[in-house]
């Protein structure tokens, strides 16, 4: 089935133009930023990981690609596991991620990550509740750890409404450009809907740890959700050569993981 591509009329057109303009604008500027931090990543050995969890559909790899879009590929990495081995179900659960982590001058993002357990995992019955609350037990030490030893960690969570994540997901089926992201776990994505709330809401609460706090994401508006997770990137990671002024995220769209920016999100 194809996407309606009937024309809008003439006003909505180029009003559409003129906000599109300015978003490419902006994200020019803020990708310029972001190349300064990578710079002074590399001269300085930084080890800068940055974790992306989300409801599917909620824009991962849209702000992934506009974060990574200009910076250098090989002190950049993506990090977006499949399902676990036969060998992975056997290991230390933190064992498969910790291959991937970074090593000195580089920044890698993580598409899902070990809060897989606390998410899709558990919302799907593929991990037991001991082990569900082993993961608890566990992973604040893990990432103090990885602190500890000079990685900075932000960690993104990118809320989306049900009825934007329903629209997404039905557009998926119909756009032969994003065939690859379906997945059997979409089908029933939207028919738990509650379990997954109450899941992110528990994960949240119980590791927006102080030496690697959550952050909430709005993303219905896919542009300023992009454009305010780059700025509030910029705003967190020390460099003196980023201009700050341009680091200043709407704080409506990204909001720090507290008892009452939880309640506030969608559900």
């Amino acid at each position: 089935m194809m996407k309606d591509r009937s024309p809008m009329p003439r006003d909505d057109k180029k009003e559409a133009g003129r906000s599109k303009k300015v978003y490419k604008h902006d994200l020019r500027d803020l990708q310029i930023e972001l190349v300064k931090i990578q710079r002074r990543a590399i001269a300085h050995n930084h080890r800068i990981l940055i974790i992306f969890e989300g409801r599917d559909a909620a824009g991962k790899d849209g702000i992934i690609k506009r974060i990574t879009e200009h910076l250098s590929p090989r002190e950049t990495r993506v990090v977006a596991l499949g399902k676990p081995s036969d060998r992975d179900t056997r290991s230390w659960y933190f064992q498969r991620y910790a291959s991937h982590l970074p090593a000195d001058g580089e920044i890698v993002l993580f598409n899902r990550s070990w809060y897989n357990r606390a998410g899709v995992e558990r919302v799907m019955g593929f991990a037991s509740d001991d082990q569900v609350e082993a993961f608890y037990d566990n992973v604040g030490a893990f990432e103090k750890m990885l602190v500890g030893d000079g990685t900075q960690i932000l960690k993104y969570y990118l809320d989306i409404s049900k009825p934007e994540q329903s629209r997404r997901l039905a557009d998926r089926d119909k756009d032969p450009l994003k065939q690859w992201k379906k997945s059997p776990i979409d089908a029933v994505a939207l028919e738990k809907w509650d379990d997954y709330t109450a899941a992110r809401d528990d994960m949240l609460r119980r590791t927006d740890l102080t030496h690697a706090p959550w952050f909430a994401v709005h993303t219905d508006d896919k542009r300023q959700a992009r454009l305010n997770t780059i700025r509030h990137i910029i705003k967190s990671i020390d460099c003196p050569e980023t201009d700050k002024a341009l680091a200043v995220p709407d704080e409506t769209i990204v909001l720090q993981a507290t008892k009452k920016t939880i309640a506030a999100l969608h559900r």
